[in-house]
């Protein structure tokens, strides 16, 4: 017995079932004889039927700056041709007319840009993937961001200031969505739902790592600090002033009125760019520090601690943690003009919010600020480094340049540029090896260790 195409489940079957109960693209859809099939419009009646393609298209590029047409083969359901961004009703109908003059299906449907500062991704089981710019099948590419559930959906509602649509699908489910600062679809909300299938029960974990595509679109530090916040250890209250998307906010009042400006490179850049205490015009730094917007992603505005003690954390490659620093205001020991002796009770603050952050992420690395009560993150970065004691990079060197510590980064900066392939450097000086120095050494795995 043949099975007719109104039979099986085609796709615009599928997108007027999933409209029942979750937010969807608007459209309308059309068989080879032209004639309509489904449709779903925002105001309007399920199945709504219009006198023309013509005028169907009118009413959906009144709700959407354009649309696209897909079509496809009743006999597969597969994927055809598919036409992107069409203006007009004329030029819909003409596109219509043609396919259907190959005996295809077609659905005409809202154009949801994914280049407007949302992103798109995968609900699966306990796990959340997705990135910025892409359609959902961006999880088939690398750098996508990976979270657990829970954590992503909190990381994302403190972006977008809306906690995605995703809590109604049972984790049984495969959900590909995207989500957008302004509304669309049928019910109008930012959340858009392309396609969901029942996969039955499935263990799903991920790995929390960056940088990714997600942290390079809204900076290395904004990221970081922003995966603090949502497991929970004390991040100063932050707002972020993007280039990709509105002010967003996250963190805890800290008990001061001042304000650190934090630039936040799209990757972590040890030392280059501007950090200040008190209040500088974001947009102006962004103007002079990165002139053509493609090393620094957003500025940070963020609330101060009373700083009794600041510094930095690292674990070395045998799993040992170190934590340096000095009294006050930790700018000067992270640029590497400082070092100091830290309490043990301020240590022990700071290893107490390593082992919380150790539980969730695996080994980090971080920036800390403590007020005598409590101590704060004030930036986070995943996993251990290849030090060990006064080795910042292991490796092997024919010879060694010396590097006076008292020369600040970007002489080393400088020096880095000019080296042979087999050489490394010796620091000389007392500095921290959990400074930005000692970062910058690492991230150009050149072999190098502290001389004091």
């Amino acid at each position: 017995m043949t099975t007719t195409p109104e039979a099986r489940q085609l796709k615009d079957d599928v997108l007027a079932r999933l409209a029942a109960t979750a937010n969807v693209a608007q459209f309308v859809s059309f068989d080879p004889s032209l004639r309509q099939r489904r449709a779903r419009i925002r105001g309007l009646a399920a199945d709504h039927q219009f006198e023309s393609v013509w005028a169907s298209a009118a009413r959906l590029l009144n709700s959407a700056p354009s649309v696209n047409v897909r079509s496809f083969d009743s006999n597969t359901s597969k994927s055809r041709e598919f036409i992107y961004g069409l203006g007009s009703s004329d030029d819909v109908t003409a596109q219509v007319s043609r396919l259907a003059s190959l005996g295809l299906y077609t659905i005409v449907n809202e154009t949801i840009d994914v280049s407007d500062g949302g992103i798109s991704g995968v609900a699966l089981g306990n796990l959340i993937e997705f990135a910025p710019g892409d359609t959902p099948r961006c999880v088939e590419k690398p750098g996508t961001a990976s979270l657990p559930r829970e954590l992503a959906l909190r990381l994302l509602e403190r972006v977008y200031s809306f906690r995605p649509d995703l809590d109604s699908h049972d984790v049984s489910e495969r959900v590909e969505f995207s989500i957008h600062p302004l509304r669309r679809g049928i019910r109008h909300e930012h959340t858009i739902v392309w396609e969901k299938e029942h996969v039955g029960s499935i263990v799903s974990t991920g790995d929390i790592s960056w940088p990714n595509r997600f942290s390079r679109f809204i900076g290395d530090k904004a990221f970081g600090l922003l995966v603090a916040d949502v497991i929970g250890l004390p991040v100063p209250a932050t707002t972020v002033i993007s280039r990709s998307l509105p002010p967003f906010s996250f963190g805890e009042i800290t008990g001061s009125s001042e304000t650190w400006i934090r630039t936040c490179p799209v990757e972590q850049d040890p030392g280059r760019y501007t950090t200040r205490r008190g209040w500088l015009d974001p947009f102006l730094l962004l103007a002079r520090e990165d002139p053509d917007g493609t090393k620094i992603a957003s500025v940070l505005a963020q609330r101060g601690v009373h700083a009794e003690y600041s510094g930095s954390l690292i674990v070395e490659n045998d799993g040992r943690t170190t934590v340096e620093g000095v009294s006050g205001y930790g700018d000067d020991f992270m640029l590497g003009r400082s070092v100091g002796v830290i309490p043990d009770r301020v240590k022990s603050s700071v290893l107490e919010l390593y082992e919380a952050a150790k539980g969730v992420l695996g080994p980090v690395r971080f920036e800390w600020v403590n007020d005598h009560k409590r101590s704060w993150v004030v930036q986070l970065h995943k996993g251990a480094t290849a030090s060990l004691g006064k080795i910042i990079f292991p490796g092997e060197a024919t010879k060694f340049a010396r590097f006076e510590v008292k020369l600040g980064i970007n002489a080393l900066r400088e020096l880095m540029q000019h080296l042979d392939r087999d050489e490394g450097i010796i620091v000389a000086g007392e500095v921290g090896i959990t400074s930005h120095i000692g970062d910058l050494l690492r991230r150009a795995r050149i072999p190098s260790r502290i001389e004091a």
